[in-house]
Order: structure tokens, then C-alpha cells, then sequence
């Protein structure tokens, strides 16, 4: 007849303790990395958003022979979605300027 064999063994309290101590430390020099690159990818989203705009501006301005006067203009014709103007992260808003260029405009607090 076979055996079995039971092994009752599990963790004990001190190896819990410092599985949570690692992890623990793993997260306090990650999260603080994470929220510093957060903001740099927000602002290269934004760059290349504004980028993106600035293409359609002057796609707008060859079909139409004039620069258009706000982005609800161009949204209105179809050349940006219809939620558009805004950066990603939802703090900069863009305008176009009298000579179609694109602009951040930052709300004051």
C-alpha cells in the first residue's frame, strides 16, 4: 500500500513579514517614477496633439483657401473628431491664432 505523504508546512508569520517588507519597498521606489514620467507623457501627448491639429489647420486651409477661425470650426468641417480641443490630461485647451496657428492656452487657477 502507498503512503501518503502530508506536508503541513506553510509560511510562517516572519517570511509574510518580509515578503510585505519587499514589496512594500518595491513600491516606494516605483510609484514616485511612475507619476514623474506620467507628466512627461502627458506633455509629448499634448506636443504631438497640437502637432496633429496644426497638420489639420493647414489641410483646411488648402481645401478652403482661408485659415479657420476656432477649433469648433474645424470640428464642424470635419477635420477633427467632434470632442476635440483639449490635450490629453484635460488641463490645455488649444486655440488658432489669426495667422493659423496652433496655441496651448492653460486655464488660470
Amino acid at each position: 500500500m502507498k503512503r501518503l505523504i502530508k506536508n503541513n508546512r506553510g509560511f510562517t508569520l516572519i517570511e509574510m513579514m518580509v515578503v510585505m517588507l519587499v514589496i512594500s519597498v518595491l513600491l516606494v521606489i516605483t510609484i514616485p517614477n511612475i507619476t514623474k514620467h506620467n507628466q512627461n507623457i502627458n506633455k509629448k501627448g499634448c506636443d504631438a496633439y497640437k502637432k496633429m491639429v496644426q497638420a489639420q489647420v493647414q489641410a483646411y486651409e488648402m481645401d478652403k483657401g482661408k485659415y479657420p477661425t476656432t477649433i469648433e470650426e474645424l470640428i464642424t468641417a470635419e477635420y477633427l473628431p467632434p470632442k476635440a480641443g483639449g490635450c490629453p490630461g484635460g488641463k490645455t485647451t488649444l486655440t488658432i491664432g489669426p495667422n493659423g496657428e496652433v496655441q496651448e492656452v492653460t486655464p488660470s487657477q
